[in-house]
């Protein structure tokens, strides 16, 4: 398709972005009482919403009291159960489902993030991504195809989707924090070295945590694994 004029793609971008679902959920502003200087994206698992995860902002501002803490809900209604959100369907959890279902969310949180850093006057550089498990797919797969770089990206008991397809396809490689749960039985625990093994053949900083004796969620140990990568992201915010 042709455009003869920048009219022509003003109008042809508007209708684009018309067509993307805007987020919304819960936030927590900064700790430090004034405008942001970080920006902190939390996105939540499938059945859930962005109230599920913004409880975590009192621990992470620890290490960043200087950030604004925001949690989304899905774009889509969770389609099972009568309540919650979703990234994308998992009726169907057959790998080509699951990186249609990244692809398709992605230029949703892309077009929230691009709000959120215009609106606060932030940069890539400030933004960390967190993601829970299905929310950590989602996570992982924009943050690594997003450019300029985010600053990090924290992965709680989730999963690298396509891994065999990063190669090709990554455009950044900020640092990764990997953490999932020994007994995990929502994604099993194979899913943490399959994503280090895949990230480290592209060259990506990765560290990665099995946290023996727990399930499909983030303990205190977890938290304070997410506070140490924060601290080393972004050590000037650190009080």
């Amino acid at each position: 398709m042709g455009y003869h004029c920048a009219a022509d793609r003003a109008t042809h971008k508007r209708g684009v972005m018309a067509q993307i679902p805007e987020l919304s959920g819960p936030s927590v502003p900064p700790a430090t009482g004034a405008a942001p200087r970080r920006l902190v994206v939390l996105l939540h698992g499938v059945g859930a919403d962005g109230n599920d995860l913004i409880g975590l902002a009192p621990f992470y501002q620890r290490a960043v009291p200087d950030a604004l803490f925001v949690a989304p809900n899905g774009p889509e209604a969770f389609d099972m159960a009568p309540m919650g959100y979703q990234w994308f369907s998992l009726q169907d959890f057959q790998p080509e489902t699951r990186l249609n279902g990244v692809r398709a969310a992605a230029p949703v949180v892309n077009a929230f993030i691009d709000g959120l850093l215009a609106q606060h006057g932030l940069t890539e550089s400030d933004l960390v991504l967190i993601g829970f498990s299905q929310g950590a797919m989602v996570a992982l797969h924009v943050g690594l195809r997003r450019e300029p770089s985010v600053a990090g990206i924290i992965s709680h008991s989730g999963m690298l989707v396509g891994p065999e397809l990063l190669n090709d396809e990554i455009k950044v490689r900020p640092p990764v924090l990997l953490s999932h749960g020994s007994y995990d039985q929502v994604l099993p625990v194979h899913a943490l070295p399959a994503a280090e093994e895949a990230l480290k053949d592209a060259d990506v900083p990765v560290e990665a945590y099995v946290r023996p004796g727990l399930g499909h969620g983030i303990d205190p140990e977890t938290i304070g694994l997410a506070l140490g990568f924060l601290g080393r992201v972004f050590p000037e915010a650190t009080p």
